[in-house]
């Protein structure tokens, strides 16, 4: 019988649940409010209830269980150290010995971008590829990098913090304490603010429309929909938006020459005024070597990046 592992994608709204077999396949997912106000007792007594439910319901018990958790996480000890955007950050939480006793399995645990970008190289666009970089551009902006078919993490497993990487010397001031990172940039907080300030200047008509003048319906998503209903205010926005996020790409591919680069995360369902933007600032911005080769591709995992990551993360015992 092939054996089932547990999955986690545990986020500050959401948290995705899942299991699956080690060639992929998922047997039964779920998404729920993560309700982290409540502690991280309870929103890892509902995880293990949830993942308990569907063992049931699947008829098998898993034999491991991945979580990739959004921050700071100590690996050889299975604590969460610094989760940012949780309530109380979740410092020191004892969260694979808190689920293991629960679940009866080893869990391992890995930064949930971290985790997504494992995500792509075990079953996504990366699966054949011996390099590659991961960006996910959403609320933040997180990264991965792969070099020689491993995931580079560095001492802290935080390595491949891209969305941090300085990109306006003196812009604004970012979440991380730094200033003009690329997550201040090209964000979807950081996109959306820009379209509520055309909103706001009457530089929007065809937006303004779309959201009947509420300012905090704006999203990515509706500012696409109204460039492409012919807001130019817009269309520039977004078309900036994605050349900073063209020089991020461009200054990982000078760094680490990566035979592929993975857009992923919410924004990046911008499709070509984001892809062949960032396409175009990339062959202006790099002209020390030739590009042919390297590839630059959304996500074919989409939001699942983290669930396959974590089920990757399952199989392989932790070991990344």
């Amino acid at each position: 019988m092939t054996r089932v592992y547990a999955a986690v994608d545990l986020g500050g709204t959401n948290t995705a649940c899942a299991l699956g077999h080690v060639d992929g396949t998922i047997l039964c997912e779920r998404t729920d409010p993560t309700y982290s106000h409540e502690g991280p007792d309870a929103v890892l007594e509902r995880i293990a209830s949830v993942l308990k439910d569907m063992a049931s319901a699947a008829g098998e018990e898993p034999v491991a269980l991945g979580i990739g958790a959004p921050g700071l996480v100590d690996r050889a000890a299975g604590t969460t150290l610094f989760l940012p955007n949780l309530p109380g950050q979740w410092r020191n939480v004892p969260v694979a010995a808190t689920l293991g006793s629960r679940l009866g399995c080893p869990v391992y645990l890995l930064n949930d971008v971290r985790t997504a970008t494992l995500g792509e190289l075990t079953y996504g666009a990366g699966a054949r590829t011996g390099s590659l970089v991961f960006l996910s551009v959403g609320t933040g902006i997180g990264g991965g990098v792969v070099i020689d078919g491993k995931l580079r993490l560095g001492p802290f497993g935080a390595a491949g913090e891209l969305g941090h990487q300085t990109i306006l010397p003196d812009g604004l001031l970012c979440g991380c304490g730094s200033r003009g990172c690329l997550e201040t940039l090209a964000s979807g907080p950081a996109i959306s603010a820009e379209g509520v300030r055309l909103l706001r200047c009457g530089l929007a008509p065809r937006l303004h429309q779309m959201v009947g003048g509420r300012s905090d319906y704006v999203t990515p998503k509706e500012m696409k929909a109204a460039a492409e209903a012919g807001d130019d205010a817009v269309r520039a926005a977004l078309v900036r938006a994605a050349t900073y996020l063209g020089i991020a790409v461009a200054n990982a591919i000078l760094m680490l020459h990566p035979e592929l680069v993975v857009l992923g995360g919410g924004v990046s369902a911008l499709g070509p005024i984001l892809i062949d933007t960032v396409k175009s600032t990339v062959r202006e911005r790099v002209t020390m070597f030739p590009l042919d080769g390297i590839r630059i591709e959304q996500s074919p995992l989409g939001d699942k990046a983290g669930i396959y990551g974590a089920i990757a993360l399952a199989t392989r015992c932790g070991q990344v």
